[in-house]
């Protein structure tokens, strides 16, 4: 919405359909239910299994702490998706030895493996997104990069 646009809106007449932070929210949930069709159809994972483990396969290890930082999700639910991708062997989960509040998480072979098939159908659909936004796609990544990144004044 422009800014004249703007100035016509009261309460009263408010849409949240219109609203610029709640059209991004359905516009990366719908997008990140496409990719989580990927990765739970064919590989049985949840969204919080995918983020720990996408994390994982750039870091090579982190402890739950850093994980819950970087992919903004409570500590709990990253606690939770290591606790089941340990038990299907994706990752190993080892307490601190100074510190044993801090669990330190890494990918297994398995793991990797599982995320060397994976990384490939996520970036293809990110292509397609791509393609089908065309030269919109470099604006909306621009965007996207400045408000990430708090540069919105």
């Amino acid at each position: 919405m422009t800014d004249s646009e703007n100035q016509g809106i009261t309460a009263a007449n408010f849409d949240i359909a219109d609203f610029m932070p709640y059209r991004l929210a359905v516009a990366a949930r719908a997008f990140s239910e496409e990719i989580a069709a990927i990765y739970r159809e064919k590989f049985g994972l949840s969204i919080p299994e995918w983020r720990v483990l996408a994390h994982l396969m750039k870091e090579g290890k982190a402890s739950v702490r850093d994980i819950e930082a970087r992919v903004t999700m409570e500590k709990s639910k990253v606690s939770r998706a290591a606790d089941r991708l340990r038990e299907r062997g994706l990752l190993t989960k080892r307490a601190d030895t100074v510190d044993r509040r801090l669990v330190h998480i890494e990918l297994t072979q398995e793991g990797e493996a599982l995320m060397a098939e994976l990384i490939p159908m996520v970036i293809a659909l990110q292509k397609d997104v791509e393609a089908r936004l065309g030269e919109d796609f470099e604006g909306l990544d621009r965007a996207l990069t400045r408000i990430l990144q708090g540069d919105v004044s």
